[in-house]
């Protein structure tokens, strides 16, 4: 079972202050890769992550053909304790918000650093649904 804690939480909303913002990997259809840092990547609820989409560049464009993705956090001083390397992967899901009081939550939930790249509220909300969480090592800490 999926149960993303606040200490998760709490690791993803300083990742960017930190200087280790998430990279977020996803593909095309056919399989090219992308990885892309994402500053905003937060917890959404116990299930799933998400972030505000400003750039609206190749990584968008591959979530819409393949909704598979996998977000990387690394910060080992921070997250030795939890994380075995300091790193976890959170595989999932991801998909385009349409309801604009979902895309308000996401807006709420994104760092102010990335609000001030998007003054005018632009961007998209992203919403990555979690099926799996792992180590660095490839240990599998939760699973849907």
């Amino acid at each position: 079972m999926v149960e993303l804690t606040p200490a998760i939480g709490e690791l993803l909303d300083s990742a960017l202050a930190d200087g280790t913002p998430c990279l977020l990997g996803s593909a095309t259809k056919d399989g090219d890769p992308q990885i892309s840092p994402k500053g905003s990547v937060a917890v959404f609820d116990a299930k799933t992550l998400c972030f505000w989409e400003r750039s609206s560049r190749s990584s968008l464009a591959h979530m819409k053909e393949n909704p598979r993705v996998v977000i990387y956090y690394r910060n080992l001083p921070r997250a030795k304790d939890m994380f075995a390397g300091g790193a976890v992967r959170f595989h999932g899901r991801a998909r385009v918000v349409d309801d604009a009081a979902t895309r308000e939550k996401v807006w709420d939930k994104t760092i102010q650093a990335e609000k001030d790249r998007d003054p005018e509220k632009k961007g998209l909300g992203i919403l990555i649904t979690v099926e799996r969480v792992e180590e660095l090592s490839g240990k599998v800490l939760m699973q849907a």
